[in-house]
């Protein structure tokens, strides 16, 4: 079958559609469902040629996942003797996305030829005898001495925050991957500027490997369409939303206090526990007609690890609304305090958020030194990793990664407010008199 003939079905009207596949038998119909070249894109499907690295860096939700566990399943039933390599961040996430997940091996394969999954001994046997196995690339040293033909490495930008490990683990892989006429790797990633990355794509400049770019937007056949509008809704113009969704590799800017690859390392999916003390930082706008209020909530927990639990921020507010916006803010994440910069006018700020029904104490803050040296301090308690990210902030992260050690902003917008509004949260936080959060232990 070709993607030709399922053209052809598609253009039959809907009772016509329903009389050919019930015509079918259940064993067509079978063959119909799993038959991956009629249903995939151009670009999910191997290349042709005599290839020996496969790179595809592309947004999420291109459908990287099924591509790679499509591939490992076809070499499989072609190779009798294939040795496959399956690597992943973690063996965790070998199992759970590249085996086990929605779009893994075991869900592609039809019941018939599904292999035989055991995950004590961490291998999959085929029917016919192909094997394929699970390593973790923050563990290197276990790709050393395993013979493979074939390989399929997910995610690569994440192994081990892709650091000298990643790379490691990549070369010997690369080692071992020598079984067979003509071994492969297949590697599946969203881009982002880290070292192993990088290095495959220059390799694909160079004509060593080969490269498919997707974006999100390429399979919006498969997504929901809710997920596609919070997506669009969330992360357009954003420099983030370039790179998770577009598929564009972003270099970080020479000189930034903040990189990508630093917040990512610091990122978790929700707060750990209930935090002792929180705090709403603000950076007032100067006019309703120019920059974004600033307005970031910040948390500690007992363990004196800060962590960012959302960004409030509102663009093109009036002074009453955007006042509205922080007691919502300092409501519904129960703050102790608002934190507001005053270089505006002190006295104006703390009445117009007296007026918000602002309520809680509110401490104003003078800058006395420029927006980058004040964030200096704040990047240096990233780098010891006593700050967390509770979730994904596009436009204040964006903003971070635009302030550079010196005094110099090359991020979006003309001020970094959300930057400067989350730097004023963690200074209350974090950097009392002592240089250590402001909590006793009883």
């Amino acid at each position: 079958m070709t993607a030709e003939l399922l053209g052809d079905l598609l253009q039959l009207e809907p009772d016509a559609l329903f009389d050919w596949h019930k015509s079918l038998t259940r064993r067509e119909s079978l063959a119909l469902a799993y038959h991956w070249p009629l249903w995939a894109r151009v670009e999910q499907l191997a290349p042709p040629g005599d290839w020996h690295t496969w790179l595809i860096c592309a947004g999420r939700g291109f459908g990287k996942t099924r591509a790679g566990a499509e591939w490992v399943r076809a070499v499989a039933q072609a190779d009798r003797e294939a040795r496959i390599a399956l690597v992943g961040a973690s063996l965790a996430e070998v199992r759970a996305v590249m085996i086990e997940g929605e779009s893994g091996v075991l869900s592609v394969c039809s019941p018939s030829l599904r292999p035989l999954w055991e995950p004590s001994l961490r291998r999959l046997t085929w029917g016919n005898g192909a094997q394929a196995f699970c390593y973790s690339a923050a563990e290197p040293e276990n790709l050393r001495g395993p013979e493979h033909g074939y390989a399929w490495c997910d995610e690569i930008a994440k192994w081990d925050s892709a650091g000298e490990r990643a790379v490691t683990a990549w070369d010997n892989l690369l080692m071992g991957l020598r079984l067979g006429e003509c071994p492969r790797a297949l590697a599946t990633t969203t881009p982002r500027a880290v070292p192993l990355v990088k290095r495959l794509l220059a390799e694909g400049q160079a004509g060593e490997a080969v490269v498919t770019h997707g974006t999100t937007w390429d399979n919006l056949g498969n997504l929901p369409t809710r997920f596609v509008n919070r997506m669009r809704r969330q992360f357009a113009r954003t420099t983030l939303g370039r790179q998770e969704l577009e598929g564009e590799l972003l270099s970080d800017i020479e000189g930034a206090l903040w990189s990508r690859a630093r917040l990512e390392a610091c990122r978790v999916s929700k707060p750990a526990g209930e935090p002792v003390r929180v705090v709403v930082g603000v950076d007032p706008p100067a006019s309703a007609q120019g920059d974004a209020c600033g307005i970031v909530v910040c948390g500690v927990d007992e363990e004196g690890v800060a962590r960012v639990l959302a960004d409030a921020s509102i663009e093109r507010a009036s002074p009453e609304a955007w006042a509205r916006a922080v007691a919502r803010a300092a409501g519904q994440w129960k703050a102790d305090r608002v934190v507001a910069e005053a270089n505006q006018g002190g006295a104006m700020v703390e009445s117009v958020l007296r007026a918000g029904e602002v309520s809680l104490p509110v401490k104003l803050v003078h800058a006395s030194r420029g927006k980058v040296a004040r964030a200096e301090p704040v990047a240096a308690l990233y780098e010891a990793g006593r700050v967390r990210h509770a979730g994904l902030f596009a436009k204040l992260e964006d903003q971070l990664c635009g302030l550079i050690v010196g005094g110099g902003y090359e991020g979006p917008g003309r001020s970094p407010d959300r930057a400067d509004a989350l730097v004023w949260a963690l200074t209350e936080l974090m950097l009392g008199k002592s240089g250590r959060p402001g909590i006793k232990a009883l």
